[in-house]
């Protein structure tokens, strides 16, 4: 037994496969980029703050996976060019850097929170 297929026939089920392949190209690309964006978004925060002895007083650095992102060697906010005085300043200085960062916050320190955190002027 024969089967005769018309040519409308043979047009859908081209066309069907055409369509499928182009769904199924932009479903895996779209998995792709939504997998990649979200490996990138979880890189892992380590941040370590670490004193710096120089020649005139103290400095903090704040380290991401041992990566120096902030080197502070002079005291933020004051318009003298003065370092901190004992390294317990500078740490407790890098520290709320640190909680500001991992708050998401800007790590800009105000004159304020030298105050509070009784850091010499």
């Amino acid at each position: 037994m024969t089967t005769i297929t018309s040519g409308k026939s043979k047009f859908f089920r081209k066309k069907l496969r055409k369509n499928l392949s182009y769904i199924f190209n932009l479903v895996t690309i779209t998995f792709l980029v939504g997998l990649m964006i979200y490996i990138f978004c979880q890189k892992e925060k380590n941040l370590n703050a670490q004193t710096i002895k120089l020649n005139h007083g103290w400095g903090y650095a704040i380290t991401n996976n041992n990566r120096i992102i902030i080197k502070q060697t002079i005291i933020p906010v004051i318009s003298a060019y003065r370092s901190f005085q004992t390294e317990k300043e500078a740490m407790a200085v890098g520290q709320l850097v640190i909680k500001k960062l991992n708050a998401n916050k800007s790590p800009t320190i105000t004159k304020n929170e030298l105050i509070l955190l009784k850091i010499r002027l």
